[in-house]
């Protein structure tokens, strides 16, 4: 990898609804676990600077507890890291958010989809973030198949775009048929699913009908792989490693690049909380593997 310092344009880009953002992103899961607002928001800003204009983000991101289950000291949400940081905010910058699960310190996470509980989620986005409206909502589901339908709460969602308080609409963890489902009663501007060189489950046939669609696959865990949020990858195949040594790049910065190959449709989000680790990740956008490295990496 050249030694000059590489911005988030080098991963190219791609219009997300009405707006026009770079293929590598950020998510902003992992910021909250660290006790030092300070560190969050350094981050962040240094994201922006390296032109990072697309945040992946949840209302219930949040430390100690939330998804990672990790953290002491007071309680630190992503979207109020996010705000303090870029508040306010840049013209350009799209902020992706969740919904389909709400946190609360006594019962922690849960699920809930109902009309009535996502217009809440959708609500403390919104006043946690410090905005009037939402860029981005993603339905998250839990895949139950034949009790998983989305039509009732996509359609929910679908009414709060109409009243003005969302932007755009996604969905996360689903199948085709969901996405189906959802497009026959809104535009859906993105999917949201796990997917990595070396987990990619079901996901291909998926992740090429988005592409035909122009819809944006947005993966997550692309780092961690089967780790999910345990972290990411330390122990990488022959082919990661000896692609990664032609290259004069790092095993992960091989595995964010071979996503960005699957297709001009496809954004990345990768989460860090370590200054240096979003300065090598955003450099991977940079990185352009040849035919036979895909074939290598398989």
């Amino acid at each position: 990898m050249p030694d000059e310092e590489i911005t988030a344009t080098a991963a190219g880009s791609w219009t997300l609804g009405d707006a026009t953002v770079r293929r590598m992103g950020f998510g902003s899961m992992r910021i909250t676990p660290h006790p030092d607002p300070s560190r969050a928001v350094a981050v962040l800003r240094r994201g922006v600077a390296l032109g990072v204009n697309h945040i992946d983000t949840a209302a219930f991101y949040v430390s100690p507890g939330g998804t990672l289950d990790v953290g002491t000291g007071p309680v630190r949400y992503a979207t109020e890291l996010i705000r303090a940081a870029l508040a306010p905010y840049p013209e350009d910058l799209v902020i992706a958010t969740k919904v389909g699960f709400a946190y609360d310190p006594a019962d922690g996470l849960r699920e809930d989809a109902s009309p009535a509980g996502l217009r809440a989620q959708v609500e403390e986005n919104l006043r946690r973030l410090g905005r009037d409206h939402l860029d981005v909502v993603n339905l998250r589901i839990v895949r139950r198949p034949g009790r998983d339908r989305v039509a009732e709460s996509f359609g929910a969602l679908a009414a709060l775009r109409e009243a003005g308080l969302i932007r755009h609409l996604g969905l996360s963890n689903v199948r085709l048929d969901h996405l189906d489902e959802a497009q026959a009663i809104a535009p859906v501007v993105c999917v949201q699913n796990t997917y990595a060189l070396d987990n990619r489950g079901d996901q291909d046939a998926l992740l090429r009908e988005c592409g035909a669609r122009q819809v944006a696959y947005v993966p997550f865990f692309t780092l961690t792989g089967t780790r999910r949020e345990s972290g990411a990858v330390t122990e990488h195949a022959d082919a990661v490693r000896a692609v990664a040594r032609a290259h004069g790049a790092t095993p992960q910065q091989v595995r964010l690049a071979w996503t960005l190959h699957q297709g001009p449709h496809v954004l990345v989000i990768p989460g860090t909380g370590d200054p240096a680790h979003l300065v090598e990740n955003v450099a991977a956008g940079a990185l352009r593997l040849t035919d036979t490295d895909l074939a290598a990496l398989g």
